[in-house]
């Protein structure tokens, strides 16, 4: 499981520009079934998103597809995480 911080970076006047972009590259990957989760950094600091069933190298990919990465409106960081423990709602992410 990944966690990716995509954090305003130089160009993030550009972002409503980008944001069809953005949204549609989002759509895709929860449709592929690798974003389970899509929110906000606060206070507008950008965004991030909870990656499952793919690989570090696969996700690094979609990532560098993303509009905003692109086009600099954000930088990216892919935070590798373990879980050994979850609520059992969330068991479904411990395989």
């Amino acid at each position: 499981m990944f966690i990716v911080l995509l954090k305003f970076a130089k160009n993030r006047a550009d972002a409503a520009q980008f944001m069809q972009a953005h949204k549609d590259w989002i759509t895709r990957g929860r449709e592929a079934g690798v974003f389970l989760l899509v929110g906000s950094l606060k206070p507008a600091q950008g965004g991030m998103l909870l990656a499952h069933n793919t690989s570090l190298e696969a996700l690094q990919q979609r990532v560098a597809e993303d509009p905003f990465v692109q086009h600099q409106v954000v930088s990216s960081e892919i935070i590798e995480v373990a879980p050994n423990q979850a609520d059992q709602r969330l068991t479904f992410l411990l395989n």
